[in-house]
Order: C-alpha cells, then sequence, then structure tokens
C-alpha cells in the first residue's frame, strides 16, 4: 500500500516535521508492507530529503513549469531531483483552482520524468452530475498527462483520484467503498486507450479525499486502490499512526 501524507502547509516548525517524518521511519519499519511518502513544503523537503537513507520516500507538492533561468521563486524537476525527491504531486485540485490548466499540469509531468521524478497526478470532479459529466472531466485531466508520453514514462506515472467536494471533509463524507471502486475500474478503462494489455492494472491508482483512521481500512479493501493520499489526518502523529495500523 503506498501512503502518500500531503502536509500541505499544515506543517510550519521544522521540529514538528523533524518528529513526523522520524515517526513515518518507525511506521515504515514496523509496517514493511506499506511505502510511506512524505510531501512536506519545499522548505522542509530540501531539510529531510536530502541524503535520505530510509525506507521513507519524499515527494514534492508541486513542481515548477520552467526548467530554471530568470524566474523568481520556481522550484525546478532538477532542484528536485538534486536533493533525492522521489515523487511530485501535479494537478493537485488546490492548484487546479488556483488556475492550473491541464496542459500546464502535462508539462509538469514531462519535467519531472525527465529527471527521475515519479508524477503524482491528481485527478478529480469538482462536483458530481446526474448525467455522470463529470467522467469526461476525469478523462480529460488523464487524457492530456497521458496522451503525450512514452509507454516507460505511462508505467511511471502515478494517479490519485480525488473527488474535490469531499475534501477535508469528514470520514463520513467520503467516497462509498464501492463508489471509489466503480472509480478506479473507469480510470483503469481510460488507461487502457494509451496502455497496452494488462498494463492499466499495473498502474497505481490511489484515492484521497476525507481520509482517516475511521474509513482507511474500508476505502483500502476490495476497492482496488493501490494506495491513499492522505492531508490533513497525516500530519498529527496520533492520527496518522492510527491511519498506518488501521490499513495493516
Amino acid at each position: 500500500m503506498l501512503i502518500v501524507s500531503n502536509w500541505k502547509a499544515y506543517v510550519e516548525d521544522a521540529d514538528r516535521a523533524k518528529k513526523l517524518a522520524a515517526l513515518a521511519k518507525r511506521l515504515s519499519g514496523k509496517y514493511r508492507k506499506h511505502e510511506i511518502v512524505l510531501a512536506p513544503s519545499y522548505v522542509h523537503l530540501g531539510m529531510l530529503a536530502n541524503g535520505n537513507k530510509s525506507k521513507v520516500k519524499y515527494a514534492a507538492q508541486d513542481v515548477s513549469l520552467t526548467t530554471g533561468g530568470a524566474h523568481t521563486g520556481e522550484i525546478s524537476a532538477q532542484m528536485l531531483e538534486g536533493i533525492d525527491a522521489t515523487y511530485a504531486l501535479v494537478g493537485h485540485s488546490e492548484r487546479r483552482a488556483m488556475g492550473e490548466t491541464d496542459a500546464v499540469v502535462a508539462e509538469k509531468a514531462r519535467h519531472a520524468l525527465a529527471h527521475g521524478i515519479a508524477p503524482i497526478l491528481c485527478v478529480g470532479e469538482r462536483e458530481r452530475d446526474a448525467g455522470a459529466e463529470y467522467l469526461s472531466l476525469v478523462r480529460a485531466q488523464i487524457t492530456a498527462v497521458f496522451a503525450p508520453l512514452t509507454p516507460k514514462e505511462r508505467l511511471t506515472t502515478v494517479i490519485a483520484y480525488e473527488p474535490v467536494w469531499a475534501i477535508g471533509k469528514s470520514a463520513a463524507d467520503a467516497l462509498p467503498p464501492h463508489e471509489v471502486m466503480e472509480m478506479v475500474l473507469y480510470i483503469r478503462k481510460v488507461l487502457g486507450d494509451f496502455m497496452p494489455g494488462k498494463a492499466p492494472a499495473k498502474t497505481k491508482i490511489l484515492y484521497g479525499a476525507a481520509v482517516e483512521p475511521a474509513n482507511a481500512r474500508d476505502l483500502a479493501a476490495g476497492t482496488g486502490i493501490d494506495g491513499l493520499l492522505v492531508g490533513h489526518a497525516s500530519v498529527e502523529t496520533d492520527t496518522f499512526s492510527a491511519l498506518v495500523k488501521a490499513l495493516s
């Protein structure tokens, strides 16, 4: 199970960041079947990921659209490669809400892949409609990124399905497991347009929205997901410990 802990901007103190990283190391040693990935802020990413020798992996919360040069404040994929980042979130709903288009997300994914960083492509609808038009939206988000990639790059890319309307809510408001399963099947069907044979089954698909210890096991069991993208529940030591334990 791939567990991606997106700290967003919740963790602002370096000591707290170090404590959460130490906890992740302990959990990865105790629950060895899981791969725990931490996505701190850029400030803490450099501090924690550079020279990391533990089982815990690190992800950037975003990656620049640029490749370096006169772009004040940007963090390029090459910079992330230099500090041993393994993954990078691209197209997170909070970035899309700030105006990122599918074309921008696709370019960011290509920059990450060019430097050996696996993109975690976030897709998902802001709302659901009776005519299921939201499925076309999810298809378009996937197509924009996967269409220009090579077969090898497609296999490297992870997909995180996050229904935006459920983000930040309680476990009771998360997508029911049977609906998560339906979305996983739909995403794999879309991937079949770009990947031959059984290849779509090898793509890791995560679920992320209102993930808490109370519903983590139900979300993971029998839905076909390969992991979880966890937000607020991953930045409190007791809550995150309980969540990983629930999955085990």
